[in-house]
């Protein structure tokens, strides 16, 4: 019979009252958890950002601050009153407002987001492109991270983002100014792999397949003696040339010659 789940810390699952070393290992471990936010670019919950727009403070600012400078056109980004009157129609025909008030209230309350763009409110949720709307999601958790000292863990966090945007978002966690929050994150943008201005070696991390395995190693782990890797070496000329591996090699010809061999 399992006592513990097999993927639960054990110092986690029992009660610690009456080992006082196992119960401050527990606190901390439990305080580290609580301070990492894991987001996936791909279904990033819109819910935070809401919750901040709600409240008018410094925290609230600083989000739309943020959603704004992602957007040239963007005047502004809101979450409208509680009470404005919200019109919707179906089959042609105009819903009663309290039947419209009867959706689910995680829809409602993005209806309510709006976005304005040179002076004109719109609903995000209709006219914002894919990329405002993750920046608009994304960006409750990166001030939150930035301002808390939280740790935030993103996968593909060049989806939908101008590399620009994306560079931009790195350069907030990795520089000097920042000494609290943590930015971890997957991309395909290989025009991040830049040692000269934004990370260090050891900072950039490869992940190369094969058939049998996986592998996940540093760029620190290249000598400059076997492969010429400096910090002022251009790395996206190396990567391209295959020197730092994780490079797919598709061969999608033998699929053409499928197709066309139909004909």
């Amino acid at each position: 019979m399992e006592v513990v789940a097999n993927k639960a810390l054990l110092c986690h699952a029992i009660d610690t009252s009456k080992f006082s070393k196992l119960a401050e290992i527990k606190r901390i471990i439990t305080e580290f958890a609580s301070s990492i936010d894991i987001i996936n670019m791909n279904n990033i919950p819109i819910d935070q950002t809401i919750k901040l727009l709600k409240n008018e403070n410094n925290i609230q600012k600083k989000v739309v601050n943020f959603i704004k400078q992602a957007d040239v056109y963007l005047d502004d980004f809101k979450y409208a009153e509680a009470d404005m009157d919200i019109k919707l129609r179906k089959n042609g025909k105009a819903i009663a407002d309290e039947h419209a008030l009867a959706l689910p209230e995680q829809l409602l309350d993005q209806l309510k987001l709006i976005s304005v763009y040179k002076g004109h409110p719109v609903p995000s949720m209709i006219f914002d492109s894919t990329g405002t709307k993750k920046i608009a999601a994304l960006a409750s958790y990166i001030i939150e991270a930035l301002e808390e000292g939280r740790t935030l863990i993103v996968d593909e966090l060049d989806s939908s983002l101008h590399f620009s945007l994306t560079r931009a978002i790195v350069a907030l966690f990795n520089n000097e100014l920042n000494d609290m929050a943590q930015l971890m994150f997957t991309v395909h943008d290989v025009t991040l792999l830049d040692c000269k201005k934004l990370f260090r070696k050891e900072q950039i991390w490869f992940v190369h397949k094969d058939e049998e395995q996986v592998y996940l190693y540093s760029l620190a782990d290249f000598t400059t003696a076997n492969t010429g890797i400096r910090d002022s070496t251009n790395l996206l000329d190396k990567y391209k040339k295959g020197v730092l591996g994780a490079l797919p090699d598709p061969s999608f010809f033998d699929s053409l010659l499928e197709i066309k061999s139909k004909y």
